[in-house]
């Protein structure tokens, strides 16, 4: 107990250093959300990377689909590496990066405003992002604090609240350079940590094959004739399988915290650099994590599965004390990441898309940060009362913000970087089919909150050309003007481009 206490102590001290550090250097909202659009490679990989990841991921997701599919539930991770993360950042991240800065845009709806010339439509993707985001980060502090109570036998509420305070301190202090760098730190981290428990858990049950063949003597309910189901290609429902699939790697492409990470790109090394640190990352820490997942039931001896327990009974069980505290640091740094970047993208979304846009005078550099802060911090608040609600399960939190944003803005965004002939009307019918229809579910229960949220977002992929053909147009010179800074001439080395004759 004395070196996970140890460990967590100088892991705080770290954190709140690199936020004081780094408090001078956002002078104003653009630096302080941005980092000055000067972020290089490795920060901008490993924030991308520790955003997507958190204990949501290692916790709720690895622990409730590794138990339902097995070690198919693997195939969720590579779909996160190669879509979710490699084609992310080859489709998305060039050009939101040069269009962005073109439009001048910090956040997602400033971008819809630009691109679109709507102010109706930044008011309600705003508004669309500030409220579901909640449910997102709530299920972060519900999966941190599920492991936390349970290492350290502290009361759930307070693990929460102590998370929070530290979420708070550093995102406030330090902004978005500050939260990149202690990202790094802190993705170094999650690699580390993730070798720790792929081993440990393996070791526990006679290594790689000892583990499979402990595993293929459980039969599936659904499926009691066929042995080994949980150690076959597409487990026990591949069409569920799928859902998972589309829901954690396509969501990316339009989740606003997500895209966000494009915005602050240094320059075209960074890209290509970044695509690949991001993939492997991606690749180690989601490959690993629905892998442990699938043995779970093997450390699982209670009756009925309690999935936000199941991948923190696992640890406690297949792990050394000594282990165990490199583990939450591994978890502790995966959701303080994305903590923090939602937080941002809550705060920031509010006062530069909905408090700015009402009021008629704008805030100046000084005001409009410390306006951000504070409502950083109610956030945190609210995610917090959220997180504390009872028998609310971490995956129907994460797949009900997941759905619902990616639903709303995949379509607009990608189609907005990439088509001209894409229609204000057509954005508005994805944002409000893919709000309408995630909300609906939740209340009515139709579909599995993982089978919605894709079917909302492949729906905003044929809601939003579709109901472009049949709307009408915005004026072709103001299209024109914006995709114009797809065709500016800058200067590279002979080495990347070659010099026309």
């Amino acid at each position: 107990m004395f070196w996970k206490i140890m460990m967590i102590a100088i892991f705080f001290i770290v954190t709140f250093g690199i936020g004081i550090y780094y408090r001078k250097s956002a002078k104003n909202s653009s630096d302080f959300m941005l980092g000055g659009r000067n972020v290089g490679p490795w920060l901008s990989a490993f924030a991308y990377g520790t955003t997507y990841f958190s204990a949501t991921v290692f916790v709720g997701y690895a622990g409730q689909f590794g138990w339902t599919f097995g070690v198919s539930a693997v195939w969720v991770g590579i779909g996160n590496a190669l879509i979710g993360s490699l084609l992310a950042w080859m489709l998305l991240g060039r050009r939101t990066r040069i269009m962005t800065k073109w439009t001048n845009s910090s956040t997602m709806p400033n971008f819809f405003e630009q691109r679109y010339n709507s102010r109706g439509l930044k008011l309600f993707s705003s508004l669309i992002i500030v409220i579901f985001l909640v449910p997102y980060s709530a299920s972060v502090y519900k999966g941190l604090s599920e492991i936390f109570a349970r290492t350290f036998n502290i009361d759930f509420i307070w693990c929460i609240i102590g998370m929070a305070v530290l979420t708070g301190a550093f995102v406030i202090a330090g902004g978005y350079m500050g939260t990149a760098v202690n990202t790094f730190i802190q993705g170094i981290i999650m690699l580390v940590g993730m070798a720790l428990v792929i081993a440990g858990v393996l070791r526990a049950n006679g290594g790689l094959q000892g583990s499979f063949e402990a595993l293929s003597k459980f039969r599936s309910d659904a499926m009691p004739e066929f042995d080994g189901v949980y150690v076959s290609l597409l487990g026990t429902s591949p069409i569920d399988l799928i859902s998972v699939f589309i829901l954690t790697s396509l969501g990316t492409l339009g989740l606003p915290q997500m895209v966000s990470k494009f915005y602050a790109i240094k320059n075209e090394k960074a890209i290509r650099t970044g695509t690949i640190i991001s993939t492997v990352f991606a690749t180690v820490i989601a490959g690993g994590s629905y892998f442990i997942g699938a043995f779970a039931r093997l450390f699982w001896d209670k009756g009925e599965p309690v999935f936000d327990l199941l991948v923190p009974n696992m640890i406690s069980k297949a792990l050394p004390d000594a282990m165990i505290g490199l583990v939450l640091l591994m978890v502790l740094s995966a959701s303080i990441s994305s903590l923090a970047a939602l937080a941002l993208t809550a705060g920031s979304t509010f006062i530069v898309d909905l408090v700015q846009s009402v009021k008629k005078e704008k805030l100046e550099p000084k005001k409009e940060v410390l306006a951000v802060k504070a409502v950083c911090g109610i956030f945190i608040l609210v995610s917090v009362i959220v997180a504390v609600i009872p028998n609310s399960l971490i995956t129907a939190l994460m797949g009900l913000s997941w759905g619902a944003l990616a639903g709303a803005f995949l379509g607009p965004f990608i189609y907005g970087l990439f088509w001209k002939k894409t229609t204000t009307a057509a954005c508005l019918a994805s944002m409000i089919f893919g709000v309408g229809f995630v909300t609906a579910n939740q209340i009515f229960h139709f579909l599995s909150p993982s089978m919605a949220g894709s079917v909302a977002m492949l729906a905003s992929l044929v809601i939003v050309p579709v109901v472009s053909l049949f709307t009408p147009r915005l004026d072709a010179g103001y299209v024109d003007k914006i995709f114009a800074c797809m065709e500016e001439k800058v200067i590279a080395p002979a080495k990347d481009v070659l010099e026309e004759n």
